[in-house]
């Protein structure tokens, strides 16, 4: 039993992003993130190739994400400006690996990427994983293709297991190599996402950490 709050975080604040579980009124603003972004985000997400998609397609898909948080059983964010007025980009908790373990995702909008924020994103929700959750691992998955992708995690502090050859399916059936970063529990304290600064609130809003 522990005696940290119980989650999950619905909203988390870092040094310049609010992260917070999709509402489906953010759907404009996702769209047109998206609608931005699909040369920069084709080559590395297969679901950039349905899009883009209609308004409300995009909303009636926000309210699915955030039934699925309401019910625990997946963890979808965007990630905001201070101010919630722009989509920097996504990311999420996702819980389709073993019990005790996390996976996490992430893309940025092309107009705000080489500026740390998938990485600042990413350590938030490291932190959000080991703190609140209590998982005993976390995984990056990625191609390795994607330099600037890979180098997240290795910047905190995962380790690379390898690459899984022709398992990432993509939706012309091709399959493309997969890249697999590892965190757990015990090498966490010496990541550099442990000392990241945040605040992270419930859906009640109380404070969770920070």
């Amino acid at each position: 039993m522990h005696d940290s709050p119980i989650g999950p975080a619905y909203r988390i604040h870092t040094q310049r992003l609010v992260i917070r579980c999709w509402n489906p009124e953010d759907a404009p603003l996702l769209k047109e993130a998206i609608d931005a972004s699909l040369e920069h985000l084709r080559p590395w997400m297969p679901w950039a190739h349905d899009e883009p998609e209609p308004l409300q397609q995009k909303a009636d898909r926000l309210r699915q994400y955030r039934g699925k948080f309401d019910l625990g059983l997946d963890y979808y964010y965007g990630i905001f400006n201070k101010d919630e007025s722009k989509i920097m980009g996504a990311t999420g908790l996702h819980t389709h690996l073993e019990a005790n373990a996390l996976e996490i995702g992430y893309w940025i909008h092309k107009a705000f990427t080489q500026h740390g924020y998938a990485k600042e994103a990413a350590a938030a929700l490291v932190k959000i994983a080991f703190e609140i959750e209590h998982v005993l691992r976390v995984e990056i998955h990625c191609d390795p293709s994607n330099i600037r992708s890979a180098a997240i995690p290795e910047k905190l502090g995962f380790k690379n297991e390898g690459t899984l050859r022709n398992r990432k399916p993509l939706r012309n059936g091709e399959l493309r190599d997969e890249m697999i970063w590892t965190l757990f529990a015990e090498d966490y304290p010496a990541s550099p996402a442990s000392q990241t600064q945040i605040e992270a609130f419930n859906v009640l809003g109380n404070r969770l950490l920070g």
